[in-house]
């Protein structure tokens, strides 16, 4: 019986083959392994992107826009130039106008001068008569009062001498832009010949010669006076 029973008995069942385990996720990486240990999860990859080394290119300019902006900066420039040169032309021009205009104050009360000391035996009416054509104001007046120009022909008559004059210097005191008149200082000798030819000593004067000028520019001998005072 106990042969039976143990025949009856059934034989045990042959082990089943374990199922490898592993953990969740990509099979990439470490391999699981048959005790069924978790496998470490890939690391991730870290992408670094390159920076544009430099600065980003520039746009380009508009051209025509450009040139527009530099032709009138040119025009404006020259425009300033040319208006700075025209300024200083002008002045240049009326200092030189003015600097003309005093000289020919100078060289008339010279002529004046000349006019007035010089004379000869045989032209004696005709310089006097240039000289007292060429007065006005103060001295015209003395002039032209009574017989004074005929009495200074008398009296260069009575010299019976001829006599020239040679102005040493001559320089513009004063000016008077609104009178249209100008103070000269002159200085002149006199030299003195008589019907023989013999020189006498020549004498100097200083005078002060008033010079006026009219609305057509014309210039006269307004008035003479001696720098220490009398006339």
């Amino acid at each position: 019986m106990s042969e039976e029973t143990a025949s009856t008995q059934q034989s045990p069942k042959p082990a089943g083959r374990r199922r490898a385990s592993r953990a969740a996720g990509p099979t990439s990486g470490a391999a699981t392994t048959a005790t069924g240990v978790p496998v470490e999860a890939p690391k991730p990859i870290k992408v670094r992107l390159s920076r544009p080394t430099g600065r980003p290119p520039r746009r380009q300019p508009h051209r025509a826009r450009v040139a527009l902006v530099a032709l009138v900066a040119l025009v404006v420039a020259l425009a300033a130039l040319g208006s700075a040169v025209f300024v200083t032309a002008r002045h240049q021009h009326a200092e030189e106008a003015q600097e003309a205009q005093n000289q020919l104050f100078v060289d008339t009360a010279s002529q004046f001068v000349v006019n007035m000391f010089s004379y000869t035996q045989q032209s004696i009416d005709e310089d006097v008569d240039r000289f007292v054509n060429n007065t006005s104001g103060p001295l015209r007046d003395m002039m032209s009062q009574g017989q004074n120009t005929e009495n200074l022909k008398l009296l260069f008559r009575d010299t019976n001498a001829s006599a020239e004059a040679v102005v040493n210097g001559a320089a513009l005191e004063k000016l008077d832009k609104v009178a249209d008149r100008a103070d000269v200082l002159v200085a002149v000798r006199v030299t003195v010949t008589d019907l023989d030819g013999n020189n006498a000593p020549s004498k100097p004067y200083r005078l002060r010669v008033t010079v006026a000028e009219d609305d057509n520019g014309h210039m006269s001998f307004y008035d003479l006076k001696y720098p220490d005072g009398g006339n």
